[in-house]
């Protein structure tokens, strides 16, 4: 078949269209992180991110930068450190006491009782607002952490329960128009790309942990890794062992007016 100049323009410039939105229900587009963009991990506090940066997460709480794709973050599946008080005692899933069931690496956050369609709606419906407020405020996509829930409960919680909230979830933000990433969960990606429909994935830890593959099998270049182990992480940049955009940072997310702030990207160990 020949293709004339101008059909050939139109062909790649559709496909750049493609490669840089998603569409939500045929009814919005969504804006994708860029491939390979230098990611800063911001959680702790917002700082103008550092120069190379293209990529930058945030507590949904703070602004979002002006010269940097940007990605609002929800602790979805379970309570935020002080925000326990803010849920409804019925969508706190509670232990065999009685008791609710407390992450046991995060001691300030309480897992939520994904277990029924009640419960589900209950959370899509306090957490709906906070989602489009980080459309409100110029984020360009959602990250909705600790969706592995499931695995931390003795089977209190299911892979089912977890994917219908995070399936309702994804709706609501591409309708807000904002992508929306997997975090957690790495050997379940093609399950939560191809129900939950997330766009693209953050994981912590997965070269660490030899969990990067397991993103980028489905994801592709659109995986963003935090790591917080200085030899893992350099170690990993010099044999290509973690996807491109990556970053390391300390454990408490600090900002650089802090002497234990740390931040590095691969390409300034080249």
């Amino acid at each position: 078949m020949t293709i004339t100049r101008g059909a050939a323009s139109v062909i790649v410039v559709a496909a750049v269209i493609a490669s840089l939105t998603a569409c939500a229900g045929g009814e919005s587009s969504v804006t994708l992180p860029p491939e390979g963009g230098a990611p800063d991990y911001q959680l702790g506090d917002g700082y103008p991110p550092p120069d190379g940066v293209d990529i930058v997460v945030r507590d949904r709480t703070s602004p979002p930068p002006a010269n940097a794709y940007s990605i609002c973050y929800v602790n979805a599946f379970q309570t935020q450190p002080g925000e326990q008080q803010d849920w409804p005692d019925e969508l706190l899933l509670a232990g065999a006491g009685g008791d609710p069931v407390i992450d046991p690496d995060w001691p300030d956050e309480v897992i939520l009782d994904t277990s029924t369609d009640d419960n589900r709606e209950a959370i899509e419906d306090i957490l709906t607002p906070w989602i489009q407020a980080c459309a409100s405020a110029g984020f360009d996509a959602v990250e909705f952490d600790n969706l592995d829930t499931y695995a931390r409960t003795d089977g209190a919680l299911t892979l089912e329960d977890n994917v219908e909230l995070a399936e309702d979830l994804v709706e609501v933000a591409h309708e807000a128009g904002l992508a929306a990433a997997q975090k957690n969960s790495a050997e379940d990606s093609r399950t939560m790309r191809d129900e939950a429909e997330f766009d693209f994935a953050i994981a912590e830890q997965c070269a660490e942990f030899d969990e990067c593959a397991a993103y980028e099998g489905v994801y592709g270049e659109r995986v963003i890794d935090v790591e917080y182990d200085a030899a893992v992480f350099r170690a990993a940049c010099l044999d290509g062992g973690m996807p491109r955009s990556a970053v390391l940072r300390d454990r408490d997310l600090t900002s650089p007016a802090d002497p234990a702030y740390v931040f590095e990207l691969c390409t300034q160990l080249e």
